[in-house]
């Protein structure tokens, strides 16, 4: 897949080159990168509304965002990849959530390698135009209004999704923040890969260069001389130790959210 081969034939991280510095970029990212997500965003509704948003279109459309975003200024700096490349099956993914940007990109990086799909808020399956994408994704979808109710789906659902092979990628936050909480980091994704008997990966991500927005939320103003980073943990078991994984997974991300300060 020729679209893919700049963020493919890494092995295990991926660095924007340096050239994407340029001021003039960063002054003017926004109107870089928008319009693209925009475009996407019909695109790819157009295509779920038909039944033809499949992996290879997803992968596209994530990959398409990323190079965007790396023309209006912004640099990623992606590390150990090699955790989940290397894995025999599924598994559920862990992370902080910052922005949107971490939705619109993990697809190309995981999706070629294994299949995926989103926990996400039930109301971005309801928006208009988005949500022919979103739901073309096969999300497990929750309501973020009745945690006892959204436990029984995540377990139900995510453990039917990785018994047929589709990993999970999960934000335990109850929204998306520039600080990392972990009392507000809840426990669910080892619960669920404890459950489907998988490994679970941690996540730790700083994305603040696309900010929340305050017309809307999903989209603020980009701030490109932040750095992008997403680094994967190593595959961790859960086998009656969830709570000392649960830890693991949060000093992971504490330990990361430092270093890149």
């Amino acid at each position: 897949m020729a679209e893919q081969s700049h963020i493919l034939t890494f092995q295990d991280e991926y660095h924007t080159p340096e050239g994407n510095k340029a001021a003039l970029a960063r002054l003017s990212g926004g109107l870089v990168y928008y319009p693209v997500v925009l475009s996407v965003i019909i695109e790819g509704s157009r295509l779920g509304k038909r039944g033809l948003y499949d992996d290879v279109e997803w992968t596209k459309s994530s990959l398409r965002l990323m190079r965007a975003m790396e023309a209006a200024g912004g640099r990623f700096h992606i590390e150990h990849m090699d955790a989940y490349k290397t894995l025999d099956g599924p598994c559920v993914f862990v992370g902080n959530h910052m922005s949107t940007l971490e939705t619109f990109m993990l697809p190309c990086l995981i999706e070629p390698f294994r299949p995926m799909t989103f926990v996400i808020k039930k109301s971005l399956s309801t928006v208009p135009v988005f949500r022919h994408l979103m739901n073309a994704r096969n999300p497990i979808v929750v309501s973020r209004t009745n945690p006892r109710q959204d436990l029984k789906i995540m377990l139900t659902e995510g453990t039917a999704h990785l018994k047929n092979g589709t990993s999970v990628v999960i934000f335990p936050q109850t929204t998306r923040s520039s600080i990392f909480d972990p009392a507000a980091f809840n426990s669910i994704g080892v619960k669920l890969a404890e459950r489907a008997e998988v490994p679970v990966i941690p996540i730790a991500l700083k994305t603040d260069a696309m900010p929340n927005g305050k017309l809307i939320k999903d989209f603020g103003k980009l701030d490109t001389s932040k750095d992008i980073h997403f680094a994967f943990g190593d595959p961790l078991q859960v086998r009656g130790n969830a709570r000392e994984i649960h830890q693991e997974i949060i000093d992971f991300i504490i330990d990361k959210l430092f270093r890149w300060r």
